[in-house]
């Protein structure tokens, strides 16, 4: 298991666009990805579970994967929300 902490740059938050593209990112591993957030745990590869989530701008997740690629997992998902999730 890895993990890291990283910081909610768009400034939406994770609403419907950007939480189908971190999703869709999460999708390419064989690894589980979670996040973590102030309220609770959601499952990176569920668009509903992320937006159940209710990230906004600013806040900080923690991105945990698990599994045969996991280092490779949390590179990429933590560069796709650095560089903004596509906004």
């Amino acid at each position: 298991m890895v993990s890291r902490r990283v910081s909610v740059k768009n400034p939406s938050g994770l609403h419907l666009r950007p939480a189908g593209v971190l999703c869709s990112e999460a999708l390419k591993y064989k690894s589980s990805v979670l996040l973590d957030y102030g309220g609770g745990t959601a499952n990176a590869k569920s668009v509903l579970s992320v937006l159940g989530a209710c990230v906004k701008c600013g806040d900080e997740i923690r991105l945990v994967c698990e599994g045969t690629d996991e280092r490779e997992a949390l590179e990429a998902l933590a560069r796709v929300i650095e560089d903004g999730l596509g906004e």
